[in-house]
């Protein structure tokens, strides 16, 4: 059994990981609003790009909220987890 600091580490761990990667998911949404500005992309063009963010953001959420804390960490640290925003891409039928 870990610590009260052990645990204390491992969520601030998870937590900046959550933060800078859903960061990072958010830049994809702004690029395509600003494209969509400079009227180099359509409404549906981003449309989907803000729904391929709320795949992989639904991802990253379940990955730092539903793992154990200290597992998450150690993987994080380990073997971070791969591509989020290919994670939320469209499953081709």
């Amino acid at each position: 059994m870990s610590s009260k600091a052990e645990r204390r580490a491992a969520r601030e761990k998870v937590g900046a990981y959550h933060e800078a990667q859903l960061s990072r998911l958010v830049e994809h949404v702004a690029g395509a609003v600003d494209r969509h500005r400079a009227g180099e992309l359509d409404a549906f063009d981003v449309d989907a790009v803000i729904f391929q963010y709320s795949r992989a953001a639904k991802e990253l959420w379940k990955f730092c909220n539903l793992t154990n804390v200290e597992i998450a960490a150690r993987v994080i640290d380990d073997h971070p987890p791969a591509d989020w925003w290919e994670r939320g891409a469209p499953r081709e039928r």
